[in-house]
């Protein structure tokens, strides 16, 4: 049997092949709450063995892009519960993805136009974010200088993924994942390169710039249960001006074996240049649930399954154009491919208009 539609279990959720839709932001959240379109979106793909939400965000302060849904308000809670309802409707899973940009923000989308925040003080980046120009206009603009965090900053952070992992369970997710990757505010200090603090949160010492995402991670565990919690971590990307570091093959191998005492319901790594190395080495050290992403075709997802690399495939983009993404893989059927100027922002054309594959277009 195709490895890719075995059933899966995760510690508190039976999953009926080993399809993930990965979070993907799609800026289609005009008013920072779900709606209609966003539960059809869903609902459409919710034969995934599991869904990933796009990034929501925890708080005014941990938005990055413009339309951006975010998980704080009363209204987002129930445009999220529309999202699972429809999707538990059509037999999906769905956990929702936690989010804080950290310095990946413009003073435009911050709070009183303060200055985003980070691990520590850094220059204005060289890496765009979606937000207003000068003129007031959605545009693509350079992520502003931000502040470094104070302690007592970093625990009020915690108490609102805690916040936003219990309003996700409020709005009937089945579980959470903490985006802890893409040089996003827990990689700004988890990255040795980046965070150069002299506190308990930062420097040389490994544990130190683990210490914000291990803290939170316990403290949404202890919020939400062990089995609805996961972590996305991105080992070795070089993105949004993260670099690589000295201990950056040891931090991660650290990380993986403090998750796995942990028993959190998976760990999710977004393959943004890791090396095999480090997934061999994080493999060995986590014992849960793996899930890998990055450019995944169906026939690389196949060999790297049967080959024990991981237990779960996300996929991002094919999910764009192919709502009925495993029933393709499923019957080797041809895919859509998405067209890149409908990914972020916009209406439903590029969003929900992606008919199902009709056997008539078969090719031969």
């Amino acid at each position: 049997m195709n490895a890719l539609f075995t059933p899966h279990a995760l510690p508190a959720l039976e999953l009926p092949n080993r399809i993930v839709m990965a979070p993907m932001t799609r800026s289609r959240a005009v008013t920072e709450s779900p709606d209609d379109a966003t539960a059809e979106y869903y609902a459409q793909r919710a034969s995934a063995g599991l869904i990933i939400t796009e990034g929501a965000v925890i708080s005014p302060e941990a938005r990055g892009y413009l339309w951006t849904p975010g998980i704080y308000t009363t209204g987002q809670i129930a445009g999220w519960k529309k999202v699972t309802d429809r999707v538990h409707a059509k037999g999906g899973r769905i956990f929702a993805q936690l989010w804080h940009v950290g310095r990946m923000s413009h003073t435009s989308l911050q709070p009183d136009g303060q200055l985003p925040v980070s691990s520590v003080c850094s220059r204005s980046l060289n890496w765009p974010v979606f937000a207003w120009d000068e003129n007031g206009r959605p545009a693509q603009v350079t992520a502003s200088p931000a502040r470094q965090l104070t302690v007592d900053e970093i625990h009020r952070i915690t108490d609102e993924f805690v916040l936003a992992a219990t309003s996700a369970q409020e709005a009937g997710f089945d579980g959470v994942e903490l985006h802890a990757a893409g040089a996003y505010l827990f990689d700004q200090f988890i990255n040795g390169g980046i965070n150069t603090r002299s506190d308990s949160y930062g420097g040389a010492e490994t544990h130190n710039r683990l210490r914000f995402l291990l803290e939170t991670v316990d403290a949404v565990v202890a919020a939400t249960g062990r089995e609805r919690v996961g972590v996305r971590i991105s080992p070795e990307a070089r993105i949004h001006d993260g670099p690589g570091y000295e201990d950056e093959f040891n931090t991660f191998v650290t990380l993986a074996k403090a998750l796995s005492s942990r028993g959190i319901a998976y760990l999710h790594i977004n393959e943004m240049g890791t090396s095999q190395r480090m997934l061999d080495a994080v493999r060995q050290a986590f014992s849960g649930t793996l899930i890998l992403a990055g450019e995944y075709t169906r026939e690389k997802a196949l060999a790297t399954l049967e080959a024990g690399g991981a237990d779960l495939i996300a996929f991002g983009r094919p999910f764009i154009g192919n709502p009925d993404l495993v029933e393709r893989f499923r019957n080797d059927w041809p895919l859509t491919v998405a067209d890149r100027d409908t990914y972020y922002g916009g209406d439903e054309h590029g969003y929900t208009d992606f008919p199902p594959f009709q056997k008539s277009e078969q090719r031969g």
